[in-house]
């Protein structure tokens, strides 16, 4: 088995939101622990940015948190919702052997629960970082992380993968 960690949206403008039930920083940091963990054991990471199609300019802090992107990394740049669709993340993650992701970062219910469901139709095997998300709303990261995640894989913590 291959696991790859897919870190969601880590984008200032994203991270400074007002998020619950964890902040942007905190999930950020944890983000953060589990990059080195997985760039440590030689797992990949991949970090997935969105941009907004047909704007000439992207708004401030459309960019990676600092310092989060690695030489090595795996860098999408999203146009949609999710990490899979008009990308090639599926491909880049069969050339490594990749069977099962490792999921976590911004938003919850959003670009979170949008790739997981699309690696879910890739056959890809699931795994939640619970605490290394976080979404708009505490009761909607809640529902997403206690009722609608464990139907596609397991739900983890952060210290699950230190």
């Amino acid at each position: 088995m291959t696991s790859a960690l897919i870190l969601i949206d880590l984008m200032p403008r994203i991270i400074d939101l007002p998020l619950a039930p964890h902040t942007g920083d905190e999930v950020l940091g944890r983000c953060r622990e589990l990059a080195a963990s997985f760039r440590a054991s030689g797992r990949p990471v991949v970090q997935v940015r969105v941009e907004r199609p047909n704007v000439d300019e992207q708004p401030p802090g459309s960019g990676f948190a600092p310092g989060l992107v690695h030489g090595d990394d795996i860098v999408v740049v999203k146009r949609t919702i999710g990490a899979f669709y008009g990308t090639n993340l599926d491909e880049r993650l069969r050339e490594r052997g990749v069977d099962t992701v490792v999921i976590a970062g911004l938003v919850t219910t959003m670009g979170v629960e949008s790739t997981a469901r699309a690696a879910a139709d890739h056959g890809y095997r699931l795994e939640f970082v619970a605490d290394a998300m976080s979404g708009l709303a505490a009761d909607e990261h809640e529902f997403a992380v206690e009722r609608v995640f464990p139907r596609f894989g397991e739900v983890r913590k952060t210290a699950d993968y230190s």
